[in-house]
């Protein structure tokens, strides 16, 4: 399995609690926004109160989970995905993603991991890669983890429990947490919020 290349973005795996319930955001997406969301696609929060894709490198609140609309036509629309370039009739879209800190999510990496990885960060990798055929992301989370002492997007836990995956294939899945989580951000130095 993680020796091949098949990579399916931020999947959530589970949560401590045992829920791990996508938000839905009304007005979540800006109308015409002009680029695609992935299901399992990285997003953040932009000031203005709606959710766009985040880069490698972005503080960042989950994964997209899919949206709902009411097109220009009057024909509502629900897609795991959201196409780039797409309007809708005011006050009709919702957006679902996970925001939850505490989720753990499965990814494959975009080489190999090993063992000694568990408890190091890294940044996720082809964030905007996937299909829009099958709405799903390809998004990956990259093999070069930073410093200790040092942050990236996720922290790696653990490795997802599948036959045929161990540490050391060619693409090992993993389970990681959102280590640079866009509500819960703390300023180098000190303890206050960075603002968002």
């Amino acid at each position: 399995m993680s020796a091949t290349n098949a990579p399916f973005g931020l999947r959530p795996a589970y949560h401590p609690s045992g829920l791990d319930r996508a938000t839905a955001l009304a007005d979540g997406i800006v109308s015409a926004y002009n680029a695609n969301i992935l299901k399992g696609q990285p997003v953040k929060m932009a000031t203005t109160g709606v959710i766009q894709a985040a880069a490698a490198g972005d503080a960042f609140l989950g994964a997209f989970s899919g949206v709902e609309w009411t097109d220009t036509t009057g024909r509502r629309r629900v897609s795991n995905y959201w196409p780039a370039n797409t309007a809708y009739q005011t006050g009709s879209c919702i957006a679902y993603y996970y925001d939850d800190p505490n989720i753990v999510y499965e990814i494959q990496g975009d080489g190999s991991m090993t063992q000694n990885m568990i408890g190091a960060e890294s940044d996720l990798s082809n964030t905007t890669d996937g299909s829009t055929t099958t709405g799903l992301s390809q998004c990956t989370i990259s093999t070069s983890v930073v410093a200790a002492g040092s942050s990236a997007q996720m922290r790696i836990i653990n490795l997802a429990p599948y036959p045929g995956n161990a540490w050391g294939d060619s693409y090992t899945i993993v389970r990681a947490t959102v280590a640079e989580h866009q509500y819960a951000q703390i300023a180098s130095g000190g303890g206050t919020p960075v603002a968002i």
